[in-house]
């Protein structure tokens, strides 16, 4: 038994996850992200990925978590970055993942890198939701 299993009980960590509604995250593109930024009563996270990436398809399971976690609190949205060129150039992305975090309908921060759960919900609590 690991010192995680000694902490937290496996099942405790399942029903957590079993118990939240499942909502996917939003899928943005050139064509709409800035008016669904804009039209949006909640701040929002936005996942910028590519299907090359190794550290996306890592953290890809956390994003659609969170977007579950935070659901009616935080719109949690997805943008390919190979598909949409005209966003990942006005937002600058040159690494990724990078995650964007709006709220009120402005820019705010950016973190870049595949980071843990837990690094994800402080920022989220940082700047989307103080």
């Amino acid at each position: 038994m690991g010192i995680f299993d000694k902490i937290f009980k496996k099942e405790e960590v399942v029903e957590e996850l079993k118990d939240l509604p499942r909502v996917k995250p939003r899928n943005l593109r050139d064509d709409n992200m800035v008016k669904i930024i804009k039209d949006s009563e909640i701040p929002v996270l936005v996942d910028c990925w590519a299907d090359w990436c190794g550290p996306c398809k890592q953290i890809a399971p956390v994003i659609a978590e969170l977007a579950s976690e935070y659901n009616g609190r935080v719109l949690v949205a997805k943008l390919n970055t190979e598909k949409n060129n005209k966003m990942s150039q006005k937002y600058s992305v040159k690494s990724l993942p990078t995650m964007l975090y709006f709220k009120d309908g402005k820019f705010i921060t950016r973190t870049i890198g595949a980071m843990p759960k837990s690094a994800i919900k402080k920022a989220i609590e940082a700047y989307l939701l103080k």
